[in-house]
C-alpha cells in the first residue's frame, strides 16, 4: 500500500491508512477533479484540522497525498518532468480549512517553479466546502510567466471540460515561448546565514559573490541560533519554513553561507526541495570562472576536487553501495568506488603538475633575486581595488571590474620608482572571509610569492563600513604564509568614496584613491623609502681582479648602474652595513 507524504505525527493509522485508499480513486480523462475526491479531502481536512494535498496524473491517477498543517500545505519532493517548453504532467488540487479557496502567493509560486499542468485549492469551513480556486500558467511578461485564475467555482459544479482545457491551452503557451529566453534568466537564490556576533554582515558579502556568480538574490534569511545544527544547520522547523518561501518565490537554489558537511546538504535539498549550494561552492564556482592560465585551472580543478570527494556519496540513486563481508563484495567495483577512484586519480595527476608548475616558479624566483630586482606584492580584500592601483601604476591594462575576484591568475609587471629603483610589482588573487581551506591550499604556491616579496602593499577599501575586518582576515592570511615579517606599506584605497573621517594617519600607511589617481605619487615616494631603509648609496669603481665584489653586490645589495671602465667596474648600488662589512674586508678602504 502507498503510504501518505508530509505531516503524519499525531495521526491514528486507522485513518492513514483509510487516506491512502486516495490512490485507488481514478479520474475520467475529461475530469479535472472529480466530486468524490473534493468531498474525501474535505471530510479528511475538517477530521484532521490540516491540509491535504493530491497530485494527479494526465491519465486520472493520483500519485501523490500528502498533508501539511493548519497553516500550510506541503509540497513533497517529486520527480517531476520540468522540461522548459512543456509542463511537468501533473496538477495539484489541496485545501485550505480556514474555509479560503484563494491561492496562496505559496501555492502560485510552486505553479510556476514546478511547472505543474494546474494549482487549485479548495476552501474547507466547519460546515464543509466553499469554493473552489485553480490556477494555469499564462503568458511570458517581462521575463516572468504570469498565472491565470479561475473562481470562485462550486465544487459540486465544476465546469470540468473547460478546466481541462485550460492545461491544454496552457501546454501550447510553454512550447510557443522560446527557449533561449527561458535559459537566459538567471538563477533565483535564496541566502540563508546564522547571526554572529562579530558586526560584520557575512550575509551582505554572500549576496555580493552570488552576484558575481551570476545569481539573482530574491531573498535573505538569517537564523537567530547559538549553535549550527548538525543535521540542517538551521534546524528542521526553519527548513521546512524556507522550503515554503522558496515555493512562492520561485527560487532555483538556496546559498548557505558557512560550508555544509555533507549530511547537512543532503538532508537540506531533501527538505528544501531545490538545489543546496554552501560559501565554499559558490567561491570555487567563481573561481573557475575567472581562472585563465594553465596553472589557475590546475589550482581550481584540485580545489573543488578536493572539496566533491566526501560529498560524492548519495548524488544520485545510480551510486549503488556494497555489503560488508567477502562474499558480499562481488566481481566488481561499483560506481561510488569508481568515481572515487578516479577523483582520487585526477587529484594525484593534478598534484603532480602543481609540483613542476612550482618547481618553475621557484627557478624564477631564483634568477629574480639574482638580478636584485626587488618584488612588491599588492594583497587585499577581494575588491579592494589591487588591479586598479596595478593598472594606474604599470598601465598594465588588467580586467578591472567592481565584482568579487575579477581577476584571478597572479599577474607581474615592471616599473620605475620616481628615484629610479627599478621593482616588479605582482598582483595576487584577493582574499575574503571563510575562504576554503581547499582554496587555500591549492594556491600555495602562488600565494607565496607574497612571502618572498621585499614589499608588500596591504590594499584596503577604505569605503567599505567593515575594513578593518577585513584587513583581519588578510592579515591572518598572511601569517599562514609566514608573510607577517614581511615589511608592509597599508594602502587606504577609495578615499574618493570613503565616508569621513579617514583613517587617522600612522607610520607606514599612505591614503590614495587608485582610480582617481589621488595621493598616488606619495606612495611612490613611501614605496622607495621602504624598499632603501636601512640601505645606502655607493659609488664604487671595483678593479677586474676583484671581480668577486662584484658578485657580492649583486647577489646582497641592489645595482642601479653597472658600465665597464679601463680600470675596474664603476658600481651604483645600494647596500646595507653588513654586506659594507663584506666589502671592506674584500677591498679594503677603497670602500
Amino acid at each position: 500500500m502507498k503510504t501518505i507524504n508530509g505531516n503524519v505525527n499525531g495521526i491514528r493509522r486507522v485513518l492513514l491508512d483509510e487516506m491512502a485508499q486516495l490512490y485507488e480513486l481514478r479520474l475520467a480523462s475529461e475530469q479535472f477533479a472529480s466530486a468524490e475526491l473534493l468531498t474525501l479531502l474535505a471530510d479528511y481536512t475538517m477530521q484532521i484540522g490540516r491540509e491535504v494535498s493530491v497530485y494527479i496524473a494526465r491519465d486520472g491517477r493520483i500519485v501523490d497525498v500528502s498533508i501539511g498543517d493548519s497553516g500550510k500545505v506541503s509540497m513533497p519532493e517529486m520527480r517531476l518532468v520540468r522540461n522548459l517548453d512543456r509542463l511537468c504532467g501533473v496538477r495539484c488540487i489541496h485545501t485550505h480549512p480556514n474555509g479560503d479557496g484563494r491561492l496562496s502567493s505559496v501555492d502560485i509560486g510552486t505553479l510556476r517553479s514546478m511547472r505543474l499542468d494546474s494549482m487549485a485549492a479548495l476552501g474547507v469551513g466547519e460546515s464543509g466546502m466553499t469554493s473552489l480556486y485553480a490556477g494555469f500558467l499564462g503568458e511570458e511578461e517581462n521575463g516572468e510567466r504570469t498565472v491565470l485564475l479561475y473562481g470562485p467555482l462550486r465544487p459540486q459544479k465544476l465546469p470540468q471540460a473547460a478546466l481541462m482545457q485550460e492545461i491544454a491551452l496552457a501546454d501550447e503557451r510553454l512550447k510557443s515561448t522560446t527557449k533561449e529566453v527561458e535559459e537566459a534568466r538567471p538563477e533565483k537564490a535564496i541566502l540563508v546565514g546564522l547571526e554572529n556576533t562579530e558586526g560584520y554582515d557575512t550575509i551582505e558579502e554572500l549576496a555580493e559573490l552570488a552576484r558575481t556568480a551570476g545569481a539573482e538574490v530574491v531573498a535573505r534569511a538569517v537564523q537567530k541560533r547559538r549553535d549550527i545544527d548538525n543535521a540542517t544547520y538551521i534546524g528542521s522547523g526553519k527548513a521546512e519554513e524556507l522550503s515554503l518561501t522558496a515555493s512562492a518565490l520561485e527560487a532555483d537554489l538556496f546559498i548557505f553561507d558557512d560550508e555544509l558537511n555533507p549530511a547537512q546538504a543532503r538532508n537540506l535539498e531533501r527538505i528544501l526541495g531545490v538545489r543546496v549550494i554552501d560559501r565554499t561552492a559558490l567561491i570555487l564556482d567563481i573561481f573557475a570562472k575567472r581562472a585563465q592560465s594553465r596553472e589557475g585551472k590546475l589550482q581550481v580543478e584540485l580545489a573543488q576536487l578536493k572539496y566533491e570527494l566526501p560529498r560524492i556519496l548519495g548524488k544520485g540513486v545510480a551510486l549503488s553501495r556494497q555489503g560488508s563481508g567477502t562474499i558480499a563484495r562481488g566481481p566488481g567495483e561499483t560506481k561510488l568506488e569508481n568515481d572515487r577512484r578516479r577523483i582520487r586519480r585526477r587529484i594525484y595527476e593534478l598534484e603532480q603538475d602543481l609540483a613542476q608548475v612550482d618547481k618553475q616558479r621557484g627557478l624564477r624566483r631564483e634568477r629574480r633575486k639574482k638580478d636584485a630586482v626587488p618584488l612588491v606584492a599588492l594583497v587585499g580584500y577581494t575588491n579592494a581595488g589591487k588591479s586598479t592601483l596595478l593598472n594606474r601604476l604599470t598601465e598594465a591594462d588588467v580586467l578591472a571590474e567592481d565584482k568579487l575576484f575579477a581577476t584571478l591568475d597572479p599577474v607581474v609587471r615592471q616599473m620605475t620608482l620616481p628615484g629610479g629603483t627599478e621593482v616588479l610589482l605582482s598582483d595576487t588573487v584577493g582574499f575574503i572571509n571563510k575562504l576554503p581551506h581547499d582554496l587555500i591550499d591549492a594556491f600555495r604556491s602562488t600565494l607565496e610569492e607574497v612571502s618572498a616579496a621585499d614589499l608588500i602593499l596591504h590594499v584596503v577599501d577604505v569605503s567599505s563600513d567593515y575594513y578593518e575586518k577585513q584587513m583581519a582576515v588578510v592579515e591572518d592570511v598572511m601569517a599562514s604564509l609566514d608573510a607577517a615579517n614581511t615589511p608592509c606599506l597599508v594602502v587606504y584605497n577609495k578615499i574618493d568614496t570613503a565616508p569621513s573621517p579617514l583613517p587617522a594617519a600612522r607610520e607606514n600607511t599612505v591614503c590614495i584613491s587608485a582610480k582617481a589617481g589621488e595621493g598616488v605619487e606619495a606612495l611612490l615616494a613611501a614605496m622607495e623609502t621602504a624598499l632603501n631603509s636601512g640601505r645606502k648609496a655607493l659609488q664604487l669603481l671595483i678593479p677586474y681582479d676583484k671581480y668577486e665584489a662584484v658578485a657580492l653586490i649583486k647577489a646582497e645589495g641592489r645595482i642601479l648602474s653597472e658600465e665597464h671602465e679601463e680600470t675596474g667596474t664603476r658600481i651604483h648600488a645600494l647596500l646595507d652595513e653588513p654586506t659594507l662589512w663584506k666589502l671592506k674586508k674584500m677591498l679594503g678602504e677603497n670602500v
